[in-house]
């Protein structure tokens, strides 16, 4: 005699009923380009079926998502280069469209999640994460820039702040700012280990936001290091993160597994650009079935410990389920 695992895969009903891991729009964010003006909707050519959109027309895209169940959305803005400067002071001016936008969309859905983006690069002139200064990127100068950044989304009406920019120790300098101004109740989603990666291209093509010159591989991760990620993940806990994030997704499935078996706090995931830009094209030349791939991708990292995930495939899997 010997164990047959088949017996447990025969039918749709007993496939169903012992399923381990489960995927539903409940764990999906959905990245949303903004741009200022009116009547606003370009596609990126790297991302197909994405775009950049003015208010008017997202707050019409943010009800369509509603309805289909997403509720939770990431706002990233495209700044004209004539408002960038070397300490992107526009992010947190009171003029600032991101912010305005911030406060039009929860006044409107006050039931969604929004999430927001702290990190130099959309405003800085240098297109870094950073100070620049020499060449150099610097690390403590750039803090109370962020901070001064989160606290004016925190005053828009943002539910999690996401500081991306992986300089040392912003989220303790965040989390104090937050609080000393009665913030308390505003998350922080850490983009605890983000790697240097190649699959960055298509975003920046949307944001205009890559660097003018140099890299970020001194602050952004080593793809090829993992334990790494423990070191950075100790440092966010302890300052105060309420959720770690893993970024990219589908290339470090290892990693959102290795943070999911050592800490209690959520482990989100964010599918990048430029993982989706793939599927997207390997779909158009008929390569894969986009409709069968695309929840298979979203499934292996849930599989990997994700809590949610950040994907541009959010509203097309919420279309899927309601096919």
């Amino acid at each position: 005699m010997f164990s047959r695992p088949r017996r447990n895969r025969k039918s749709a009903a007993i496939r169903n009923m012992i399923q381990e891991t489960h995927l539903g729009v409940e764990h999906l964010i959905y990245p949303l380009f903004l741009v200022d003006g009116k009547n606003i909707k370009d596609e990126v050519a790297s991302m197909p079926g994405n775009y950049r959109w003015s208010l008017d027309l997202l707050l019409k895209e943010i009800e369509e998502c509603v309805n289909l169940g997403v509720v939770s959305f990431d706002l990233f803005p495209a700044v004209d280069e004539a408002l960038k400067d070397k300490k992107a002071s526009y992010s947190y001016a009171d003029e600032n469209f991101y912010l305005h936008a911030i406060r039009k969309i929860k006044e409107t859905f006050p039931e969604i999640m929004l999430m927001s983006d702290v990190a130099m690069d959309p405003y800085s002139s240098d297109g870094h994460d950073g100070v620049v200064r020499d060449g150099k990127i610097l690390n403590d100068v750039t803090l109370p820039i962020l901070s001064r950044m989160a606290l004016a989304q925190a005053q828009a009406g943002v539910d999690i702040i996401g500081p991306s920019d992986m300089m040392d120790g912003r989220v303790a300098e965040i989390r104090q700012t937050l609080d000393e101004n009665n913030f308390e109740d505003v998350s922080i989603m850490s983009y605890t280990a983000k790697y240097a990666s190649a699959f960055y291209g298509p975003f920046r093509d949307a944001l205009d936001s890559a660097p003018k010159s140099g890299d970020k591989k001194t602050y952004q991760m080593n793809p090829a290091n993992k334990r790494e990620a423990l070191i950075e993940a100790d440092l966010d806990q302890a300052e105060g993160a309420d959720m770690l994030m893993v970024k990219p997704a589908l290339a470090y499935l290892d990693v959102i597994h290795l943070l999911n078996e050592n800490y209690d706090l959520p482990i989100t995931a964010y599918n990048v650009s430029g993982e989706c830009a793939m599927l997207y094209a390997a779909a158009q030349n008929g390569w894969l079935d986009y409709n069968q791939a695309m929840p298979e991708m979203l499934l292996s990292m849930r599989r990997a410990g994700a809590s949610a995930i950040l994907t541009y495939f959010a509203k097309d899997f919420a279309k899927l389920l309601k096919a």
